[in-house]
């Protein structure tokens, strides 16, 4: 039996993922020891393989085969548009994808006016004001404090995750529109959903019934 190598997206989501497949007998007391330096943890038994890569490759080694299954956010699924199947939806990490801004920003975008907009997720930001709002925007790409580009006059809005909203309150900025919902999803290689489908299909029944 071949192993079945899971990629999981570090930090919160692979805690949460790890305690939530646990509820259904898959475990890795490897991946319990903090100081380790290792980069694969292995449950011999079960023939899995685990490893934890940075959210937004995720989707690189599950489209490329490197995983057969990954975890991570739809923001990541959204931005990264990779090949592979979305099966299902683990409801933690909940949050939603917004324009944010001033609320003087709110006419901007009431009457589609060409607007700068700052964002670690162009490609969702792109899609949406392109396709969605038929609005042409300039899309300026920061890997930082996403709220600090309306303060200092970079852009009009933003487009970023927001789960409380505080830090938006904080600096004098709104949710100005929600694009879409998020959370923890599983994603499927397209070449393993078919070689390993019984394996792969009894694992998300599986956590159907515990979700």
């Amino acid at each position: 039996m071949r192993y079945l190598t899971f990629a999981l997206g570090k930090g919160r989501l692979a805690a949460q993922t790890m305690k939530l497949f646990e509820q259904v007998g898959i475990t890795c007391e490897e991946m319990k020891d903090e100081k380790t330096r290792k980069l694969i943890f292995v449950n011999e038994e079960l023939k899995l393989k685990f490893f934890l890569s940075k959210g937004p490759d995720v989707p690189t080694y599950v489209e490329y085969g490197a995983a057969d299954v990954g975890i991570v956010g739809k923001d990541t699924i959204l931005e990264e548009g990779r090949r592979m199947y979305e099966v299902l939806d683990l409801g933690y990490g909940k949050c939603r994808m917004c324009v944010c801004g001033p609320e003087s920003a709110k006419e901007l975008l009431k009457h589609q006016e060409l607007i700068r907009v700052a964002t670690k997720y162009p490609h969702i930001a792109k899609e949406y004001f392109y396709n969605q709002r038929h609005q042409t925007v300039e899309i300026i790409k920061l890997n930082g404090s996403i709220e600090l580009a309306p303060i200092v006059g970079l852009s009009e809005v933003i487009v970023d995750i927001v789960e409380t909203g505080s830090t938006l309150k904080e600096n004098g900025l709104q949710v100005l529109e929600e694009i879409c919902p998020l959370s923890a999803r599983m994603v499927v290689n397209q070449v393993s959903m078919k070689m390993e489908n019984e394996r792969i299909g009894k694992i998300i029944n599986d956590l159907k019934a515990v979700l």
